[in-house]
């Protein structure tokens, strides 16, 4: 299995070196496919993660979430049951090794599908809420299947997007078979738990990210008390509500400086901040720089 798990881990990337010479982030032809790859480590840097599958092929990284500080490699993976705030840091990087990962993006409605048909596994229904990132080890069925999924971008369009949501439904079938990652993301999709309540919540709080939030208005609309609303909400994305809407808008914030010519005034209040002066200090605090710099910074990278 060893000797296998390197062969198909080298194989992967070979040929991502091929196709993207020198790449840092690459969005696939398969929409649900991205790359990311680093010649030196890095700082703790702000993410929001989405429903993925998340893995490492060369290199080291440690996940700050919460409370807890999480390191993985190449023979696990990471699974983000919705949008969630983090700050990842690359260990282990070089001009040699570069620092190489992917991630396979995927919905809910995809896992719930994948579950109805599996009749013979049934998950018990539980009360316990668990925090939004989940991380395994790596195993070779598993491998196999991410290893076939990007080998489609070696393919013709009509077989790469007829397989891709083939493998992508393999891919979590592998997930759902296994205790752990199956229970994982079986609690985020059942409807009525806490944790689909909390994922549904999010949803809101996204597509509504620049308006002022009321939380009683919102955990009435979950059908939970607002202080169990509270606590799960920070259970699960280590975040007050309150604080993953400021995310959300800082995040797009960043977004908007980086692709519009517009100034920061301007983005402050189409995130939703009344006041331009407040949105610098924290965006200075969550980013390390004014927005302004910031922006020019990372157009420079």
């Amino acid at each position: 299995m060893e000797d296998r798990f390197e062969i198909y881990r080298h194989d992967m990337i070979d040929f991502l070196q091929t196709k993207y010479p020198n790449f840092t982030n690459i969005q696939s032809d398969i929409d649900a496919l991205d790359f990311y790859s680093s010649t030196e480590p890095s700082e703790l840097t702000s993410v929001m993660y989405e429903p993925s599958l998340c893995m490492i092929l060369q290199g080291r990284k440690s996940v700050d979430f919460g409370d807890k500080l999480y390191e993985y490699n190449p023979k696990e993976y990471l699974l983000a049951s919705t949008h969630l705030p983090a700050k990842v840091k690359i260990l282990e990087a070089s001009q040699e090794q570069p620092y190489i990962s992917l991630r396979i993006k995927f919905s809910l409605e995809e896992i719930y599908a994948v579950l109805k048909e599996k009749k013979e596994k049934r998950f018990p229904h539980t009360k316990n809420v668990e925090k939004g990132l989940f991380f395994d080890d790596m195993d070779m069925k598993l491998y196999s299947a991410i290893r076939r999924f990007v080998g489609l971008l070696g393919e013709t369009k009509e077989e790469m997007e007829f397989m891709a949501k083939l493998i992508i439904k393999e891919i979590l079938y592998i997930l759902i078979s296994n205790e752990k990652s199956g229970c994982f993301l079986n609690n985020f999709v059942m409807e009525g738990s806490i944790s689909n309540k909390i994922v549904s919540a999010i949803s809101e709080i996204k597509t509504s990210f620049n308006e002022k939030l009321n939380m009683a208005e919102l955990a009435d609309k979950m059908h939970m008390s607002e202080s169990s609303f509270y606590q799960y909400f920070k259970t699960i994305t280590s975040m007050s509500p309150i604080q993953f809407q400021k995310k959300l808008r800082l995040e797009e914030a960043k977004s908007m400086l980086i692709t519009k010519n517009i100034e920061a005034n301007e983005v402050a209040f189409a995130v939703g901040y009344e006041s331009p002066s407040q949105f610098s200090r924290e965006y200075s605090r969550m980013y390390g720089m004014s927005p302004k710099a910031h922006s020019e910074y990372l157009r420079n990278m």
